[in-house]
């Protein structure tokens, strides 16, 4: 895929042979700006390093691709399946959301806004706290 602004992700891609996701995984991750930094740079398109090759795709697709669902985890459930649920929504989707946590609603409202102030912060801030951990 294509980046608009080539310095938001440095690439010495040449041709689909020569494509190497390490090697362009590593320079986003040099890069410390994350999926943001990538918006900001007026990405046009969603770089190949997020994307599933296609015959991976057709291995793990549904008989139906156009309807899907989030994963939905209730937490009040039994013990064992809930975790079930949670790796099987972890390795298929890689997100998925939760019911019945008992996090009040103040709480999330609270985190997001969080999220928010953090990601307005300049650049250089926010690299201090980027990390692959």
């Amino acid at each position: 895929m294509v980046i608009t602004k080539e310095a938001a992700v440095p690439s010495s891609i040449s041709s689909e042979s020569d494509y190497n996701r390490v090697e362009e995984l590593k320079a986003f991750d040099e890069t410390k700006a994350g999926v943001k930094g990538l918006v900001d740079s007026g990405l046009a398109n969603i770089p190949k390093m997020f994307m599933i090759p296609a015959n991976e795709l057709k291995q793990n697709s549904d008989s139906n691709p156009t309807r899907f669902h989030i994963p939905l985890i209730d937490l009040q459930g039994d013990r064992k399946k809930v975790v079930d649920e949670i790796k099987v929504a972890s390795e298929k989707w890689g997100f998925f959301q939760v019911v019945n946590h008992w996090v009040p609603l103040s709480v999330l409202d609270e985190m997001i806004k969080g999220v928010i102030r953090f990601n307005e912060h300049d650049d250089e801030v926010r690299k201090q706290f980027y990390s692959r951990d």
